[in-house]
């Protein structure tokens, strides 16, 4: 292991005076997927401006890690190849995946790339709460993380049972990425303004996550229908296509396979467009079990969620599980309009009880994740700490094709 010498040198000042040599912190984030990388993103931004830290990334060994060096060079930041970095000392490790970090040399902060931690898997003839779990919290007997960020104070009471020895590293600061959504809302105009909306157009957002239980792959003729009933009587169709899809078929196959819906209408969001704008801009949703639905739901969208297949199981009494419970089921054979109107008679409700689940500190996450990395950097927090800030428009972040 080495210390660079690079990464301890004063980078510059502060409104007061030069930074020392030891106030210097360095920080590596750590990528796996590019969803996980832009989680990250949001987290490394609480903390980069400070004149004393230093991040860098790597892209750390991952199946589904395509897209990842591209999405690194974008950052514009420092990207060290996986081997330099697992050979380096940081003051500090951020990382949204669990994938190889028993290699890093750093106290690390361990936070979710999803709604919490919603997915259950059977182990010992009981469900065990995927990412909770010994099996993933562990190497060796040692817990890896130094913070465990969680967004529910329930999901405590899941590390008591699984992962005793994870309670202590726990940290309950509620949803970032929750809290970035509520902080756009006063920019949905914006928006379906970059989307092409018209006013007297209603916007229906199909948002499908990743592999062969996805609701693109379960229900292939579901664009076309909707398409077809739909646009007709003033809905706008948006497709909104999980990143790992994107990046794991290609970009070049995507287009291809919705180049027929895109010509009758389809609007097909951009992989590096934030989703969430995509959210505000909603007047309802058509989901399947992938965290959208559930950041939709919780933002007080209508949801219609397809039937997970037997594979997928929710974690009791999770955001997810909630949703699973309480949303109304996409039924092939119904007038899909008919679907949406009830599914806005319960959409209030839905949101209150998903919203209750999915954080326990509404609008803090951000100033309560920053406080947990400056107490592992070991540095006093600075007074000044921005507003969560609405996510860009398409313009900014990226482009609706």
């Amino acid at each position: 292991m080495t210390r660079p010498e690079w990464l301890h040198v004063p980078i510059g000042i502060d409104a007061h005076r030069w930074v020392s040599r030891d106030e210097c912190r360095s920080v590596l984030a750590v990528v796996h997927t590019i969803v996980s990388g832009q989680r990250l993103l949001e987290a490394i931004e609480l903390i980069e401006s400070d004149p004393r830290v230093q991040v860098v990334f790597s892209q750390a060994p991952d199946t589904f890690s395509n897209g990842v060096a591209d999405f690194l060079r974008a950052t514009r930041g420092v990207v060290l190849p996986w081997e330099q970095a697992v050979r380096e000392e940081f003051d500090l490790a951020v990382a949204a995946s669990y994938g190889s970090l028993h290699q890093v040399h750093a106290p690390l902060l361990v936070m979710p790339h999803g709604a919490g931690y919603g997915k259950s898997f059977p182990a010992g003839g009981s469900p065990v709460v995927y990412g909770l779990d010994a099996q993933r919290l562990l190497h060796n007997g040692k817990l890896l993380a130094k913070a465990l960020v969680l967004a529910h104070d329930e999901e405590r009471e899941v590390l008591r049972r699984q992962c005793p020895e994870a309670l202590e590293a726990s940290v309950v600061v509620g949803d970032p990425c929750y809290d970035r959504m509520m902080a756009s809302l006063p920019q949905r105009d914006a928006y379906r303004t970059a989307l092409g909306v018209r006013p007297d157009e209603r916007v229906l957002v199909v948002s499908s996550t990743w592999g062969l239980d996805s609701l693109f792959a379960r229900f292939e003729d579901l664009l076309p229908r909707l398409l077809e009933e739909l646009t007709p009587i003033g809905y706008r169709v948006v497709a909104l296509v999980h990143p790992a899809a994107w990046f794991g078929h290609g970009r070049r196959q995507v287009e291809a396979w919705l180049a027929d819906c895109r010509d009758a209408g389809l609007v097909v969001v951009d992989p590096h467009v934030d989703w969430r704008a995509v959210i505000v801009a909603a007047d309802c949703v058509v989901a399947d079990h992938g965290s959208v639905g559930v950041y939709a739901a919780a933002a007080g969208r209508p949801v219609v969620l397809a039937d997970p297949p037997v594979s997928i199981a929710t974690s009791t009494g999770s955001a997810q599980d909630l949703l699973r419970r309480m949303a109304p089921r996409l039924v092939m054979g119904e007038p899909l309009e008919q679907q949406l109107v009830r599914a806005a008679t319960v959409a209030p409700h839905i949101r209150d009880q998903v919203r209750k689940r999915l954080t326990s500190h509404p609008g803090r996450s951000a100033a309560e994740l920053r406080k947990a990395m400056y107490r592992l950097l070991g540095l006093v927090e600075p007074g000044r700490h921005r507003q969560v800030a609405p996510v860009p428009p398409p313009t900014e972040s990226g482009r609706w094709p």
